[in-house]
């Protein structure tokens, strides 16, 4: 009674189905998306500007629109600073009050007014301490993560894309178009990486996007290879001559044969690659080479343990988080490996 039933089922659900049954990697799934939809909206969990504040009959919302010192009662027209004794005071008439998020303090934010020197330990107002420049280590680790996981998102699918490409093309032209274009990828692997992100790093400003434009380049080389033995193995099924036979064109032969049937190594793979990607940005930033300093990153703060080993609070949250992303990846991938594995039923 149940074999039909499991026979009716696609090779979607099935591998759907397999992934489920690998208890460590399903659970590590759920845990990843918990925790990059709460990095994703850090601004609210983490956020020194409150949801909504009334002081003196007039109702604010400056998680939105920052009131300026001078709209509050103050003396200035930037932009108020809730730290502020001066704004904070106002809070202490019963007929003014706020509505801030869990933990009050920005990724950029310092308390210039606290009494505790930088970088400081963990205490009630900072829950796991401050950098050395005074930010909240939650929330430099929050909108850390987030910078990083997204970036590694976006490292990723650009890489994954390059690389089917490059791989398709190949795999089910061969002959000249083959070998010319292996001879060429031969060629822009042997390319110092390093070197050339030096090189770049010198001459312009880092960012998110130069990096991101840099690394791809070169991010797909590996997974080409995959791409491209499993198109040569394909191109030869009897469906795909059959489909050839009909007189189908090659994009569409590609788009709906004999793609579909070489995603295998691509789809087990991500999680690895992103694993990757973390990494990559983390070693860049750590040596400097990354993001400006300014920008939240997991890099930055573990250069800082670094240069401030007595300050554990810096470097072992940083190593814990990076750790335990790393860990939930790979036991996604593993259970991905799972899934696709035709031999499990």
């Amino acid at each position: 009674m149940n074999a039909p039933l499991a026979q009716s089922k696609s090779p979607t659900q099935r591998a759907w189905a397999r992934f489920k049954r690998n208890r460590y990697g399903y659970l590590s799934l759920w845990i990843f998306l918990v925790i990059l939809v709460v990095a994703t909206l850090g601004e609210l969990v983490s956020n020194d500007r409150p949801f909504i504040a009334q002081i003196n009959g007039k109702t604010y919302f400056p998680i939105l629109k920052n009131p300026t010192d001078l709209e509050l009662g103050g003396d200035f027209a930037t932009p108020a600073d809730w730290k502020d004794p001066y704004v904070s005071g106002l809070f202490a008439k019963p007929e003014n009050w706020k509505l801030g998020t869990l933990n009050p303090h920005s990724a950029t934010s310092t308390d210039y007014f606290t009494k505790n020197p930088a970088p400081a330990a963990p205490s009630a107002a900072n829950w796991l301490g401050t950098d050395r420049y005074g930010r909240d280590m939650v929330a430099r680790l929050l909108y850390g993560f987030r910078v990083s996981i997204w970036f590694a998102i976006a490292l990723t699918v650009t890489g994954t894309l390059i690389g089917v490409l490059m791989g398709a093309i190949q795999g089910y032209f061969g002959g000249r178009i083959d070998l010319t274009v292996q001879r060429l990828i031969e060629v822009w692997g042997a390319v110092p990486e390093l070197y050339l992100l030096i090189i770049v790093a010198s001459i312009f400003e880092p960012s998110l996007l130069l990096l991101l434009v840099l690394l791809s380049l070169f991010g797909w080389i590996g997974l080409s290879d995959y791409v491209r033995a499993e198109f040569f193995r394909n191109r030869s099924l009897e469906f795909v001559k059959a489909a050839r036979a009909l007189g189908l064109s090659n994009a569409q032969i590609i788009r709906r044969h004999v793609l579909p049937n070489s995603l295998t190594p691509v789809i087990t793979f991500l999680p690895f690659r992103m694993s990757g990607a973390i990494f990559a940005l983390t070693s860049l930033d750590f040596l400097g080479l990354g993001v400006p300093s300014s920008v939240p990153s997991l890099g930055e703060l573990l250069k800082q343990g670094k240069d401030w080993l007595d300050a554990w609070w810096i470097i072992v949250p940083t190593f814990l988080i990076l750790t335990i992303t790393m860990a939930l990846l790979t036991f996604i991938g593993d259970a991905l490996r799972d899934a696709f594995d035709t031999r499990k039923s």
